[in-house]
């Protein structure tokens, strides 16, 4: 690999502290997170302040950043908190504060001087110019628009200063709307998309009719379930590594801060195991692809696309024709530390029972099969099985893990 090509950054979602800590372990440059107000995902789970702060000091003593979303479209009866809250941040000192509106911005600049401030894709960021301006005001670094093909990315990278970094989505769920800016949520339910707090309604079942000609449905492409006109494949360009790096985009992207710390292991590790290889050779890389793209399916998932990276997608492309996601393991929990016994303390996310066969899913890309011998509750009782989610559990595996470990079991082995 040649010494002048620059290893892009892999930046991962974490919906919460214990999530970030996850990402790091697995492969994670670094993470995107929202605090309590004024990200895109008010559902998170999200970070306290405090936990923004030890999650700031984790990081940084690992040499990985934390990158703050604020990046609602807010109104004026948003701006008096977000002040409040950018001030908070400044005490905070992220590494970056990722923005989508110019107000925010221009107050971001004024209470957080030096904090580097990245822009959303909310923005709507879909050519050189634009990026060129948010330069001139000081952003460091720009997050391209989903709707962008490689080339067209590759002409803005020739367009602008070395020093303006560019971020590109390369995993995870898309939005139908443009650049995400979604109105359907508002309209149906009064829960605004733009202010966090999306229903997803573009996943719903949908039927098209033309307003004079009632129970006559337009020619679309529907199942035994509904026709699902809106509702996106999700993206992955885990085989295009290559083209992404020659494009210009100096951090790649998974979206996901909705989604488990099991996601969020599993593609930070495929990611990382992928751009690695390329970096140590290109040829490793190209031998080991579909292993790559094997190891992005051990989670859940809708079927996969490369979105606008190539082409305009077509309805085959780009339409998921189902509501349901694809789902090949199951997240049991991650483990938190392990006691004299050596069994693995976990709080338990989906139901296994003794006897079940589980992975201890290692960092270096090590999936480790063991059987659980013995299910303990925090007061010492054994019980055969662990039905309930969030309960503290300890579980003895016949065989040590590490505190940072995830536990998974094959969605046909049993859970929920």
């Amino acid at each position: 690999m040649k010494n002048n090509i620059k290893k892009p950054e892999l930046l991962c979602p974490a919906s919460s502290l214990s999530v970030l800590k996850t990402a790091i372990r697995y492969g994670a440059d670094a993470c995107y997170v929202g605090g309590d107000m004024y990200s895109l995902r008010a559902k998170a789970e999200n970070f306290s302040d405090e936990e923004l702060l030890e999650g700031v000091s984790y990081a940084r003593s690992r040499g990985k950043k934390v990158y703050v979303t604020v990046n609602v479209i807010p109104q004026d009866g948003d701006i008096e908190g977000i002040g409040d809250y950018l001030s908070v941040l400044s005490r905070i000192k992220p590494d970056a504060l990722l923005i989508a509106d110019p107000g925010v911005f221009s107050m971001a600049r004024e209470i957080c001087p030096d904090i580097d401030i990245h822009i959303s894709t909310q923005a709507n960021n879909t050519n050189y110019k634009t990026f060129l301006f948010w330069h001139s005001l000081g952003a460091k670094r720009v997050v391209t628009a989903r709707e962008l093909s490689l080339k067209e990315i590759k002409d803005i990278r020739e367009h602008i200063p070395d020093e303006l970094e560019i971020e590109s989505f390369v995993h995870g769920s898309m939005c139908i709307s443009y650049s995400g800016r979604c109105l359907l949520s508002d309209y149906f339910t009064g829960r605004g998309a733009n202010s966090g707090e999306c229903t997803h309604p573009c996943r719903w079942k949908y039927h098209v009719t033309e307003e004079t000609r009632p129970g006559e449905y337009l020619p679309v492409f529907e199942n035994e379930r509904g026709t699902y006109i809106f509702n996106s494949k999700d993206l992955c360009m885990i085989e295009h590594i290559p083209s992404l790096i020659e494009s210009g985009v100096d951090s790649f992207k998974i979206e996901g801060r909705m989604k488990t710390a099991l996601y969020v292991a599993t593609t930070a590790r495929a990611y990382r195991r992928a751009i690695d290889d390329y970096f140590e050779s290109p040829e490793k890389y190209e031998r080991n692809k579909s292993g790559y793209l094997q190891a992005v399916s051990e989670c859940t998932f809708r079927q996969f696309t490369t979105g606008f990276y190539h082409h305009k997608p077509t309805h085959e492309d780009q339409i998921y024709d189902e509501s349901t996601y694809e789902q090949k393991y199951i997240y049991l929990g991650t483990v938190m530390d392990v006691d004299e016994r050596g069994f693995s303390h976990i709080t338990q996310k989906n139901k296994f029972s003794e006897g079940d066969e589980v992975e201890v899913m290692k960092p270096d890309g090590e999936n480790v099969i063991v059987k659980v011998l013995g299910i303990y509750r925090k007061d010492g009782v054994r019980t055969e099985s662990a039905p309930h989610p969030k309960e503290e559990l300890f579980i003895d595996l016949g065989a040590p893990a590490e505190e940072g470990d995830i536990l998974r079991m094959k969605a046909e082995s049993g859970g929920d």
